[in-house]
């Protein structure tokens, strides 16, 4: 059974309706997780050393930036090598802007450069997720964890 920690932020409430898929996906299948929100949990960067698989969630903002309340954790990845740590990114986006999901592809970047392994392409939902993109968050959590048993075998 594998232990994962899911952060995210959501300031429509539309990546936490990803994160609730993903998280429920997960839990069904019996793997440890814990969930926190940027906007009210403590993060300490060290700690995702603890965890087998990271799931990251960030809304992008405007013309593709990152959230404010996940720039401190964006910086604070300077103090934490994410070498053999499997990592999904997702989030919601609007088509509106030129660039479509880039606090996604940011932070994508991010973990990267930290040394940890992309579980695969983030996923990014335009606005509110329908059904389908429920169950692109589903088949998300499923590749998620089936890259974490394959790394922890």
């Amino acid at each position: 059974m594998a232990k994962i920690l899911m952060m995210y932020a959501s300031m429509s409430g539309n990546t936490e309706m990803m994160a609730d898929a993903i998280f429920d996906y997960i839990n069904e299948a019996k793997h440890e997780i814990v969930i926190k929100s940027f906007d009210f949990d403590p993060i300490d960067v060290q700690e995702m050393t603890d965890y087998d698989g990271i799931l990251i969630g960030t809304y992008t903002y405007d013309e593709g930036n990152l959230p404010y309340e996940v720039e401190d954790f964006y910086e604070e990845l300077d103090d934490v090598k994410l070498s053999g740590k499997i990592i999904g990114v997702f989030g919601s986006c609007d088509s509106f802007y030129d660039t479509f999901g880039g606090a996604v592809d940011t932070m994508e970047e991010r973990v990267i450069e930290r040394g940890g392994r992309l579980c695969g392409e983030g996923i990014k939902v335009d606005l509110e997720p329908d059904k389908k993109d429920i169950e692109r968050c589903q088949k998300f959590a499923e590749v998620f964890l089936k890259k974490v048993n394959e790394y922890h075998k």
